[in-house]
């Protein structure tokens, strides 16, 4: 496995706003995006959720999250049939919570039956009419417990026997990928396991089952036009990516690939997450991370072939001070956002790779002064049809209202 800089390697030294944690011991734990703001999840002793405003980085709300650790954070779409989006979270409580913004209010609140077992991930099928997560290992039993959000008083049926210890994992296929709801579930006995999440037969319901032999902490989907396959991360920081079978087609140590060269180094220390490449389906994006707390961006020419040569395309750097421990990459507005257990948040630049997918296309030169002057607030006519050409119409409609406002208040 060899790491190479793509020939639009390009290193980001500021970023654009940063933002941190209220509690200086809390660091942020999760990022995720909703229509006009992003949301972090706090570690203890605060577990509440933080709701920042997408242009300025100010904290316009917080959510009180969970009484013992908020676990994991995700956007949803139509739960329970809600015609918005809502934030679905999961902690140690016991609890599986969707919260509307608007209102900052718990829009459904979804609890364990009998003793509350302590949950450490959710998440909600396309249709929005299933909910599942996965618990901590209790006596004997770690569980994939599952919810219809419009009846969330107790679970509709459990499964017992797809794990072993910790279940870390839950991840709903999209719906336009299968007819059916399934489940990707991951935990720390080393097993993969893909299942029918309506089917209350546990034994039935078990698809395809794949033995990593080393505690998982991440897993996810490759979506591509052939399907979808699985990547998978350890706590050694081992990589893995197995067909949709679940046989495994790769295993490699993320940090083994580094970059020594006149200009720079970079050495991984830490894989954070993963991410498709939604621009071109089936690509898959590999954040990593260095003690120091730079993080970059890396990803291989052929995922499923663990020879195959591995790219790196960015470096943010100077931002934290300690380990980054999520990134979340806003591809709609050109951003990505960090936390780390500095307690940290930074908002950074991100233009386009097509680059890295289409070969060699230099569009950073064009993008990043029209992105930059869109995230300070100091938008020109100059740049105007630069900013419509790189950027959505839902970014174009945010920076206008934002505008207005300011003019507003100056003219006050």
């Amino acid at each position: 496995m060899s790491l190479t800089e793509s020939p639009s390697f390009k290193t980001f030294n500021k970023p654009l706003k940063a933002a941190s944690l209220p509690d200086d011991e809390a660091y942020v734990l999760g990022l995720t995006s909703l229509d006009n703001v992003y949301a972090a999840s706090a570690s203890s002793p605060s577990n509440e959720i933080f709701l920042f405003d997408k242009l300025s980085l100010q904290t316009i709300q917080k959510l009180r999250g969970h009484n013992t650790a908020t676990t994991s954070i995700r956007t949803v779409h139509g739960l329970a049939a809600a015609d918005r989006q809502l934030l679905l979270s999961s902690g140690k409580d016991g609890c599986v919570k969707a919260w509307d913004p608007r209102s900052n209010s718990v829009a459904v609140d979804s609890e364990t039956s009998g003793a509350l077992r302590p949950l450490l991930c959710c998440d909600a099928s396309s249709d929005g009419l299933t909910v599942a997560a996965g618990t901590v290992l209790e006596r004997e039993d770690a569980l994939i417990l599952y919810w219809d959000p419009r009846f969330p008083a107790a679970p509709l049926r459990t499964h017992g026997s797809t794990h072993s210890d910790d279940v870390t994992v839950v991840s709903f296929l999209k719906q336009s990928q299968s007819t059916q709801k399934i489940l990707l579930s991951a935990s720390s006995d080393g097993l993969i396991s893909t299942s029918n999440a309506e089917e209350h037969d546990e034994d039935e319901a078990v698809l395809h089952v794949g033995n990593w032999s080393r505690s998982v902490s991440q897993a996810g989907w490759i979506c591509g036009p052939a399907g979808a396959d699985v990547w998978a991360a350890s706590d050694m920081e081992t990589f893995s990516t197995w067909s949709k079978e679940l046989d495994p087609r790769t295993d490699l140590d993320i940090r083994n690939p580094s970059v020594h060269t006149q200009s720079r180094t970079w050495v991984t220390d830490y894989l954070i997450s993963c991410q498709n490449n939604t621009r071109s389906s089936g690509d898959l994006r590999v954040f990593v991370g260095s003690n120091e707390g730079d993080f970059a961006l890396i990803s291989s020419s052929d995922v499923y072939d663990a020879s195959a040569p591995w790219s790196l395309h960015r470096v943010w750097s100077e931002g934290h001070t300690d380990i980054v421990r999520s990134v979340l990459w806003d591809e709609e507005n050109g951003v990505i956002l960090s936390g780390g257990e500095d307690g940290g948040i930074k908002l950074w630049s991100a233009p386009p790779l097509e680059d890295a997918y289409r070969g060699p296309m230099e569009v950073d030169d064009v993008a990043s002064p029209a992105r930059k002057r869109e995230w300070d607030g100091s938008l020109t006519s100059d740049a105007d049809m630069e900013v419509v050409r790189y950027i959505n119409v839902k970014t174009v409609r945010l920076i206008l209202i934002a505008l207005k406002q300011d003019t507003k208040r100056k003219r006050r």
